[in-house]
């Protein structure tokens, strides 16, 4: 962004420190400061999450020039929108997940006002957050003494001088009143106590710690507020293009030296020599894909049954792991052979396209595996962050797999690809974020086919749950075991006495800690949750 909007009649390369702020823009540096003071200042994220993204949309577009270029593109929009959504979130959840993504869309936000031709979602939080310290140099050093301070301070000390005799005579007065008169008496000794209250809460305001949080919502205001422009991320995306363009001054890895070939024939030779190499390798991982996905879909696919003492956790985890870990370094392989020239080689193009298209469609067979091993261990044991986490990392696999056909097909470069799939990522943050997943794993976990209750699990869960905990709190007597993690990571058996007693002492401390909490610490779901286990007492 041209740092003209903020800075006028100065270039940014100019070192003398001349910069004037505008009075729009330090206005809403102040009220930027203290608005983050009042909403996060000793309070958890809730409401006061989507206050501050709505501030932030809003003082964004009171900032930029009506007909600056950055508002006609389609990530500044997106952007907005997902602030914005992200805020909403926070605001009714409150989750780990909602709070992510608003710093993710706040910081991408201030990025692509930094620089709107970026492309990479990573490239624009990077340049947000390298943009904070030169924001706040600059800042300062545009700060000036005022001028004719010193006629305004003489000014100032001859009329404190006048004053003087009036506030003497006001205190003398003060003194004999209340020696006179009860009652008034009584009346400045009310107005001396509420001064007192006042200057007391004023001093508690004040605290060091409490000034340290002051100085960091203003850098964080000028950090979000003042574009200083950061090149360094799009002079990095500037030498990428969205597709592979045939490089004719040297051919590829294979090449080989003879006296007797022109440049051509070697050219020609190593092509024909890399071409090989490539068929070779996805011939070979065609192949293993092929038994490893009839194996799986044989065993997994249809009537799977764990067969008694077998070990479903190290099935599922080790072998999740090893399946994910071989499908990206699959993907690395393909990306190296379509890398280069190879995408331009028309003898062998076709066959190398179908073979990498097989490989793409095997890929997505065997990410499908993976998910099934996912979904039996879910269904034998329980429902947790990390099962939910490896579904939504399936899902990047399988566009990921999308676009590596994109690649093959129209000759994409690998730095679209990681274009497309850093937006899908937050995308994906955003329907994470838009989950009320605690709800959903309670009422799972808590049904009475299951032996094992992980009862330890469900109470570290936000108060949004305790709804559910307390409708079903019969399923703790009826579960054959009660277990819970402690410290050293594994699961120990705790008793169902213990387990009630964990629980109302959650239920008694919600009840009691809700009310007090200001509106800018709750949420939607904990409004809801208090609303309805209160309508029950």
């Amino acid at each position: 962004m041209n740092l003209t909007a903020f800075w006028p009649a100065r270039a940014v390369a100019d070192a003398s420190p001349a910069y004037r702020i505008s009075a729009r823009l330090a206005s809403l540096l102040l009220v930027a400061t203290g608005l983050s003071d009042y909403l996060f200042w000793h309070e958890l994220v809730g409401f006061n999450g989507l206050v501050y993204m709505v501030f932030l949309v809003v003082a964004q577009l009171l900032v930029l020039p009506r007909y600056a270029p950055v508002r006609r593109t389609a990530a500044f929009w997106v952007a907005v929108g997902g602030c914005l959504a992200s805020g909403g979130l926070v605001a009714w959840y409150g989750s780990d997940a909602a709070e992510l993504a608003a710093l993710a869309s706040g910081l991408m936000l201030v990025g692509v006002v930094n620089q709107p031709q970026l492309r990479l979602v990573s490239s624009a939080v990077g340049t947000a957050v390298a943009g904070i310290l030169p924001a706040v140099a600059l800042v300062l050093g545009s700060l000036r003494v005022p001028e004719g301070l010193g006629g305004r301070l003489r000014r100032g000390w001859y009329y404190g001088r006048l004053l003087g005799l009036p506030l003497l005579a006001l205190v003398v007065f003060q003194v004999l009143f209340t020696y006179a008169n009860p009652r008034y008496a009584a009346l400045s000794m009310q107005l001396w106590d509420a001064l007192g209250e006042g200057l007391a809460r004023l001093l508690e305001a004040v605290s060091i710690p409490h000034l340290l949080f002051l100085l960091l919502c203003g850098v964080g205001a000028v950090g979000t507020l003042v574009a200083v422009p950061v090149h360094f991320f799009l002079d990095h995306e500037s030498r990428f293009g969205e597709f592979v363009r045939r490089q004719r001054d040297g051919v590829a890895s294979f090449a080989v030296r003879r006296p007797n070939f022109s440049y051509s024939d070697r050219g020609a030779l190593a092509l024909r020599k890399e071409w090989l190499a490539a068929v070779a390798s996805i011939g070979l991982l065609n192949a293993m894909l092929l038994v490893v996905n009839v194996v799986d879909v044989r065993w997994l696919w249809f009537g799977f049954r764990a067969a008694p003492g077998f070990d479903l956790t190290q099935f599922v985890h080790e072998g999740t792991y090893v399946l994910i870990l071989s499908i990206l370094l699959a993907a690395g392989i393909m990306l190296w052979f379509f890398r280069r020239n190879l995408n331009f080689y028309k003898p062998g193009l076709p066959l190398l396209r179908w073979g990498a298209t097989l490989w793409v469609l095997q890929n997505a067979v065997l990410a499908v595996s993976v998910g099934l091993r996912n979904y039996y261990y879910i269904e034998a044991t329980e429902l947790a962050y990390k099962r939910i986490g490896v579904y939504g990392f399936l899902l990047l696999t399988l566009f990921g797999l999308a676009t590596v056909l994109l690649k093959i097909w129209q000759r994409r470069s690998a730095f679209s690809l990681v274009r497309l799939n850093s937006w899908a990522a937050y995308a994906l943050l955003l329907g994470l974020a838009a989950g009320n997943w605690e709800i959903w794993i309670a009422r799972y976990n808590l049904q009475p086919r299951f032996t094992r209750l992980n009862i330890g699990f469900l109470l570290t869960m936000p108060p949004r749950v305790l709804p559910v905990l307390a409708a079903r709190e019969g399923l703790i007597d009826q579960a054959k075991e009660l277990v819970e993690e402690g410290d050293d990571g594994y699961f120990h058996a705790t008793t169902r006495q213990a387990a009630h007693k964990k629980l109302h002492a959650r239920l008694a401390e919600f009840r009691a800690e809700y009310p007090e909490r200001h509106w800018q610490s709750r949420t939607g779901a904990s409004e809801q949750a208090y609303q309805q286990l209160t309508s029950h007492d």
